[in-house]
């Protein structure tokens, strides 16, 4: 593995790692209300469209991170939607 891969990977880890706890805390008290469902959508439509790019680059970093973060703001977008009063 390169050094620029290795930066890659840390950088896609720290910013994936970092949905981690609102994930968590939307779950544990079934609320979403303090997140913006509009930057949310975005966001993982943007994160999407890395994966994309990633894919057709083959580039792993990008591809694992992405893959990974579309997950975790996936799930909270859709508690966010489940949660709605």
């Amino acid at each position: 593995m390169s050094n620029v891969d290795l930066l890659g990977y840390v950088a896609g880890a720290l910013t994936t790692c970092s949905f981690w706890p609102q994930l968590r805390k939307t779950w544990s008290t079934k609320s979403a209300g303090d997140v913006s469902l509009g930057m949310l959508a975005i966001f993982t439509s943007g994160v999407g469209l890395w994966l994309l790019y990633g894919i057709v680059l083959g580039v792993w970093p990008i591809i694992m991170t992405n893959a990974i973060t579309i997950l975790l703001t996936g799930a909270i977008l859709a508690l966010k939607l489940r949660y709605r009063p």
